[in-house]
């Protein structure tokens, strides 16, 4: 059992982790919420599952995007100062939330997310730096569908957007990534893996008993503009291209 100890900072997070992400595209860090904290958010992401399951439950997995926008205590997680303290640091960069998500992979799901990179997806130019907090809510080992990463991918940053649900949407876009290293993090609840929105990651089937509860938060460079492309987050409200995402939809982090 692991024992207790302080919760990681961007102060005390040391050089060599910095370091690591900016190598590998990805980075585990452990601890980056208190087991108080851990509980509260676990058990508000389970009660607005539920409370809006019918919409959001798909095969791979059941996704609340903007859920901050949906509960204040689920809000209070997106907008922890630990999370974009440390997500700053590690970009180097300013940054502000594109947006969130909860992902809850059910008990006895079969289904992986397969191999894809998470930017192609959005509609962004001038955000080279963005990158996800991916937090486990509770211990997430590889048979209850943790992250594996290929490090060194967010380099390639001229892909089209893959297909999560297909195995081999990525090789076919990018056949040479399909013999480089692979890397398995399994997470405790509270730990937390950083990801560049360009490195390519997959997650496990979740064959427990329980379900895989996840908090997604996305950071974005600060400068990041709106390029007319059709997403979820922004086709309600009326962007013009070109335009900086900013003001209470995108706020700064950490505020």
């Amino acid at each position: 059992m692991r024992t207790a100890s302080a919760r990681t900072t961007a102060d005390n997070l040391g050089e060599e982790a910095v370091e690591y992400y900016r190598r590998n595209g990805f980075v585990r860090v452990p601890r980056v919420l208190a087991p108080d904290e851990v509980r509260e958010f676990h058990d508000a992401a389970i009660a607005l599952s539920k409370r809006t399951e019918s919409l959001h439950k798909g095969a791979i997995f059941t996704q609340l995007v903007n859920a901050w926008r949906e509960d204040e205590v689920l809000r209070r997680l997106t907008l922890h100062p630990n999370l974009a303290s440390i997500a700053e640091r590690l970009a180097g960069v300013p940054l502000r939330l594109w947006h969130d998500q909860t992902l809850i992979k059910q008990p006895h799901n079969q289904r992986p997310t397969e191999f894809h990179q998470d930017q192609p997806y959005w509609p962004h130019a001038d955000s080279p730096s963005s990158l996800s907090a991916w937090v486990a809510l509770c211990d997430v080992p590889v048979e209850r569908g943790c992250m594996t990463f290929i490090p060194g991918s967010f380099r390639r940053t001229e892909l089209r957007a893959q297909n999560l649900a297909d195995p081999r949407s990525l090789f076919e876009v990018c056949p040479d990534l399909e013999w480089d290293e692979r890397v398995t993090l399994p997470l405790r609840a509270g730990d937390c893996t950083f990801h560049h929105s360009r490195t390519a990651h997959m997650a496990n089937a979740n064959v427990t008993d329980e379900p895989r509860v996840a908090h997604v938060v996305i950071y974005m460079d600060a400068t990041t503009r709106y390029t007319g492309q059709p997403h979820v987050v922004t086709d309600p409200l009326d962007l013009k291209a070109g335009q900086v995402l900013e003001g209470e939809m995108f706020p700064r982090l950490p505020a």
